[in-house]
């Protein structure tokens, strides 16, 4: 019988995983693009916002923070001297205990040798590297010191000696000892430029037990040991001038052989001249309770060093910055599989959108959304203008046309449909769908034939851009309601001609991805004359198509555009401007357009104004509210269609 076991993929991403879900970012990205931002900051911004189901870079950097912050806060660097002065004053103990029943002037000369030990550790310590211990427990607590001091010594240069050398013996000592020699040969050798494969190959065949990184090869050994020795040195810089004479003097009593710290400090030489990038002279200040030995030092040091670098990383400042540069496992390491996790879906979702052709490079290499994603955030645009609709008590027309003529296309059936079905498309979906077995029909099977209208439409949809339009907060609605027209026409009225125009100061007809990016400036003007001329030359090179005119604006014309083709402003309306842009509904009255007006806010003048407007041209002025805008536009606009 065949087995098979099943566990966590790793070669590469999950092939089984979920693709990423890109609405609610894309829609993210859509509303700060609308709101002036450029698509490449308001990608920033999502990446450091993050999403709904995943932290963002600006929650990960401060969890980054607060951990270095609770590093320094809460410890302090001197462990090893705390350690070594409780054996001292413990050794000293016992000894005086086991002198102290003894007559013989022998014993009270080793007490007051004891009584005139130096205050200093360092000095005690080494005075009495040669004393003749009459306590067991004494000479067992000195020889704990020494050998406390060469496991911490080791410890700052390589991570997870210290448990490793826990029960010393004299042999363990000496392959210590060999190990260094041997390692110091090997980097000399490579620091001279001589080819150190097979030597670096004898060594790890030697003594790879105390490199449990497993280095590949002699440079990744010294990246290991020098970023170590680093953190180290970085330590030391951190200590009090006192606890760094103290410390360093203790080390020459490290396993009782001063040859260890010679070892040692020729490896921090070898190490130096290899790596002079790292970083050998900085400090950190440790305020707080808790003690560190000097291992423990040694990894805070190096924690508060890959913190700082990962921190660099999330901030993505630095030219030619990518989230796949985010060193993910050292950010597991330091905040746990969760935060790992939200940065692989970071980098995945900002991957996903440059792959699925949702951003692109324009030709002066700035970033911008794409058509594909225009589209889709057009679809969202407009499913939610039309939830609005139903809520207000209007229905969704899901035609492509309106009067019933078949265009030879079908689609799926939504709720809703009053079109035909398609009956052959249907029943062959439910055979599909069943698979050879017994064939039943289910909702999804249902496929409508798509009709269209026998009459077209041209289509002007005229929006303020006026500065109060950005001041009052009217911008993104704005924006929003010309996005979800616009999906509307271009997929389910085809043959309808839309034409988009923009007035302030001047007027101008703009394509969608110009007015999806168009930043709101401080411009005085209100355009409206001009804005209806364009329309006019629009409705006119559509002469076969029924005229709709559209205006969002939240304020009575203050601009008139002259002859000359420059703009005449004033503030309050004169009126020779009223009189100009009235002219202009007049003449789109003859083409036969009637002016339908969404007024923002509430000014008495603009209501009065657009009430005259409406009653020349047998249009109509509607007052929505902004989240009712996009609903009223297109609301008004099908409502125009069913009646032709």
């Amino acid at each position: 019988m065949t087995r098979f076991t099943y566990g966590q993929y790793y070669d590469g991403p999950d092939p089984l995983a979920p693709p990423v879900d890109l609405r609610d970012a894309l829609d993210a990205i859509g509303r700060d693009v609308m709101d002036g931002r450029s698509p490449r900051s308001a990608l920033e911004e999502l990446l450091r916002r993050g999403t709904r189901e995943n932290a963002g870079l600006d929650e990960l950097t401060r969890r980054l923070w607060e951990k270095r912050s609770q590093i320094q806060r809460r410890h302090n660097l001197d462990g090893t001297l705390r350690q070594v002065r409780q054996l001292l004053d413990e050794a000293v103990a016992a000894e005086k205990t086991a002198l102290f029943p003894d007559p013989d002037d022998d014993a009270r000369f080793r007490e007051a040798q004891l009584d005139a030990l130096p205050s200093g550790t360092a000095a005690a310590v080494r005075e009495l590297s040669e004393y003749e211990w009459r306590s067991d427990e004494a000479r067992e607590k000195y020889e704990q010191i020494r050998n406390l001091l060469g496991q911490e010594l080791l410890e700052s240069r390589f991570q997870g000696m210290k448990q490793a050398l826990r029960d010393m013996s004299p042999e363990d000592t000496e392959r210590i000892r060999a190990m260094m020699a041997d390692l110091n040969d090997l980097l000399l050798a490579h620091l001279r430029g001589d080819d150190t494969t097979r030597q670096f190959q004898d060594f790890m065949r030697e003594h790879g037990e105390f490199f449990p990184e497993n280095p590949r090869n002699t440079e990744e050994l010294v990246d290991a040991l020098a970023a170590r020795a680093a953190a180290a040195q970085r330590m030391m810089n951190s200590m009090s001038d006192q606890q760094r004479a103290e410390l360093s003097d203790l080390m020459a009593s490290a396993f009782g052989d001063p040859r260890l710290l010679e070892q040692v400090s020729t490896l921090d030489a070898n190490l130096r001249a290899l790596r002079p990038g790292e970083d050998w002279t900085s400090s950190g200040r440790f305020r707080g309770n808790q003690p560190l030995g000097m291992g423990e030092g040694a990894q805070a040091m190096a924690d508060l060093a890959e913190l700082d670098a990962l921190a660099e990383q999330l901030s993505q400042s630095y030219p030619g910055a990518r989230l796949e540069d985010i060193d993910l496992e050292a950010l597991e390491r330091q905040l746990g599989d969760d935060a790992r996790v939200d940065a692989r879906r970071l980098a995945e979702l900002e991957k996903e959108l440059r792959d699925q052709g949702l951003l692109e490079r324009a030709p002066d290499g700035s970033l911008q959304l794409s058509p594909k994603a225009l589209r889709r955030l057009g679809q969202t645009a407009l499913k939610d203008v039309l939830a609005t609709a139903r809520r207000a008590g209007q229905r969704d027309s899901a035609l492509s046309g309106a009067a019933s003529e078949p265009t030879g296309a079908t689609r799926p059936w939504e709720f809703g449909d009053t079109a035909p079905w398609d009956t052959s498309r249907t029943v062959r979906n439910a055979v599909l769908r069943s698979g050879g077995g017994p064939v039943t029909l289910d909702v999804v099977d249902v496929e409508v034939v798509e009709t269209e209208q026998r009459t077209r439409a041209a289509v002007a949809l005229c929006v303020d851009t006026s500065w109060s339009m950005v001041q009052d907060g009217r911008w993104v609605p704005m924006k929003r309601t010309a996005l979800a027209l616009h999906q509307l026409i271009s997929t389910r009225f085809r043959t309808d001609a839309l034409q988009l125009i923009t007035f302030g100061r001047h007027a101008k007809p703009v394509e969608l991805p110009e007015l999806f990016g168009l930043e709101g400036v401080w411009e005085q003007g209100t355009n409206l004359h001009h804005a209806l001329l364009l329309a006019a030359r629009h409705l006119r090179k559509h002469a076969d198509a029924q005229p709709v005119v559209l205006v969002v604006t939240d304020g009575e014309p203050t601009a008139h555009l002259e002859p000359d083709g420059n703009a005449e402003f004033s503030w309050p309306p004169v009126p020779r401007t009223l009189r100009k842009t009235l002219a202009e509904v007049d003449a789109l009255a003859k083409l036969g357009a009637s002016v339908t007006v969404f007024m923002l806010g509430d000014d008495p003048r603009l209501a009065e104004f657009v009430d005259l407007i409406a009653r020349r041209s047998g249009g109509r002025v509607v007052a929505p509210d902004l989240d009712g805008l996009g609903a009223a536009v297109v609301g008004d606009y099908l409502r125009g269609r069913r009646g032709r």
